[in-house]
């Protein structure tokens, strides 16, 4: 059930979601209606409600026929006694119809909204030709307010998107550098064994043989490397994964280790900005690496914790711990910098059973 609390549902657009309704029924109640448009008034309150909280806001989430079902039902609220007062909801829909359908769907849908508007009220709700025109000028100063907001918000998504794909890109021409630092080294000190037992293995063959075993260790330790390089190069969300998704597939990542990895989510999970993603990710990336190099563990368990003022990320192992010079080749001094630079801060050491990794960030 977690789409009824879909971190992509704008928090005010909810606000004035609800007083909008709330304002509605009210009125409605003040008002006399007969029984049956009044059961029909509620009924439509009711189906409002519900697709409210099913509506997507971003494309490819399904549920799409709940924004043309939303904007017909707002539409019917003003035919059952919403007094005028129910516009509103109907401009909410046209935002949500930009942000899943796009602008050009929206706009047209808006212009049949607006010929609907001049040319039913007057046939067969007694409004003159004139009243009908006027409250088109309102709903289109209303709406031009709506869809400019909706465009800005997709305008932010494409931003940010872009930011995302060149920090991503960033990271993964820095760790291809470090990767063709390792194993570039592994393969050309394999190359060379391999040169000098050609030229041993008939003058001195147990020579020859030593380089062969030398060679044949050092593959082994190339292919280590290459398989976690194929980890680390992963990025955020290629799939669409985000947030703790994409956390969770990372642990999944580790699977075929050796070492069980367990994650879980804490709280109310909210959306986050690229580079507290990005720092997340690494941090879990770091934490899960060293347990399965360096700390012999059997276990791993990332915890991502979702308060009202920070996102904690824990990384703790069952392992042999480092002692006092584990921040030397740990890989921490960069990565701490990094969440600092974020304004978080990145906590590590040994603990009673193991050893933990802890990145505190600002929400």
């Amino acid at each position: 059930m977690a789409w009824l609390r879909d971190p992509d549902r704008p928090p005010l657009l909810s606000v004035v979601f609800w007083l909008v309704l709330g304002a509605t029924v009210a009125v409605n109640l003040m008002l006399p209606s007969g029984v049956v448009n009044r059961l029909l008034f509620f009924a439509d309150v009711v189906l409002l409600c519900g697709l409210w909280l099913v509506m997507p806001w971003r494309p490819g989430r399904g549920r799409l026929l709940a924004t043309p079902v939303f904007l017909a039902g707002s539409f019917a609220l003003g035919l059952v006694g919403a007094a005028g007062t129910h516009a509103p909801l109907t401009l909410l829909g046209m935002a949500n119809l930009a942000l899943v359908y796009g602008m050009r769907t929206a706009g047209a849908t808006l212009a049949a909204f607006g010929a609907i508007l001049v040319i039913v009220p007057p046939l067969f709700f007694g409004r003159t030709f004139v009243q009908a025109l006027v409250d088109l000028a309102a709903i289109a100063v209303l709406s031009a307010f709506s869809m400019g907001m909706a465009s800005a918000v997709l305008r932010a998504r494409r931003l940010a998107e872009r930011v995302r794909e060149l920090t991503v890109a960033e990271e993964r021409a820095r760790i291809a550098a470090e990767m063709h630092d390792s194993i570039g080294h592994h393969l050309t000190v394999i190359k060379l064994g391999l040169e000098n037992a050609e030229r041993f293995r008939e003058r001195r063959p147990e020579a020859a043989w030593e380089e062969v075993h030398q060679a044949k260790d050092l593959t082994q330790a190339a292919l280590a490397d290459a398989r976690r390089w194929v980890r680390a190069l992963r990025p955020l969300a290629l799939d669409g994964d985000l947030g703790s998704a994409a956390l969770q597939k990372l642990a999944d990542s580790f699977s075929g280790t050796g070492v069980t990895v367990t994650f879980e989510v804490e709280g109310m999970e909210r959306p986050l900005a690229p580079d507290t993603e990005l720092v997340l990710y690494r941090v879990l990336q770091e934490g899960l690496t060293n347990a399965v190099r360096h700390a012999e563990a059997t276990s791993v368990r990332g915890t991502l914790t979702f308060d009202r003022r920070r996102i904690v990320l824990v990384v703790a192992d069952n392992g042999k711990g480092f002692g006092q010079g584990h921040g030397s080749g740990f890989g921490l001094s960069s990565l701490s910098d990094r969440v600092a630079a974020l304004g978080g801060r990145l906590i590590s050491g040994d603990q009673a059973v193991g050893f933990e990794l802890r990145a505190e960030l600002p929400s």
